[in-house]
């Protein structure tokens, strides 16, 4: 496993304290627009994603890329997810990945 470069889990709320930086983030796709991807992340916030999504996108995504705005990702990779997902307990991982336990995640 290659940890050069970690993406620091985020939720929307998160994202903002990460610009610039290397992040992951699961949404609900909400709709597509070309290559920009509206979603509705695990903290029940709006996410943008761009770059060049594979189709079809499932209804759950995670992104990987580079936090490009308070709101906004630039995503290099996409990984499909499937129609159902606990996305609370993801967003309850974003929490620990970024409070006491961060240490274990990047």
């Amino acid at each position: 496993m290659d940890t050069s470069n970690p993406a620091v889990f985020v939720n929307a709320e998160l994202l903002r304290l990460y610009v610039g930086r290397r992040v992951r983030a699961l949404i609900q796709v909400v709709r597509t627009e070309g290559g920009t991807v509206i979603g509705k992340s695990t903290d029940e916030n709006q996410l943008v994603v761009k770059g060049s999504p594979p189709f079809p996108l499932t209804k759950f995504v995670e992104v990987i890329g580079i936090a490009d705005g308070e709101k906004s990702i630039h995503a290099d990779i996409w990984n499909n997810f499937g129609e159902t997902i606990d996305t609370t307990t993801y967003n309850q991982l974003c929490q620990l990945a970024n409070g006491d336990f961060k240490h274990l995640f990047v």
